[in-house]
């Protein structure tokens, strides 16, 4: 698997840390701690990149940049 970006963040709304996998559409994950939602968002992205090439689907390459905060 590429290196694809992942954003963490904490949500208060949802009581969980958030991972968003945004190079790779809808891939999201959740956990109770930072190290759990970072390993839940990496199952995540395996498991969408075998269903895509399942189905045949593109996989986007990884962007290797990083975010900027303004």
């Amino acid at each position: 698997m590429g290196r694809y970006e992942i954003i963490l963040y904490w949500s208060q709304e949802d009581g969980a840390f958030i991972a968003e996998a945004p190079e790779l559409p809808g891939c999201m994950a959740h956990g109770d701690s930072h190290e759990t939602a970072l390993a839940n968002i990496r199952r995540a992205m395996e498991l969408w990149i075998e269903t895509a090439n399942e189905f045949g689907d593109a996989v986007p390459e990884p962007k290797g940049r990083r975010l900027m905060f303004a």
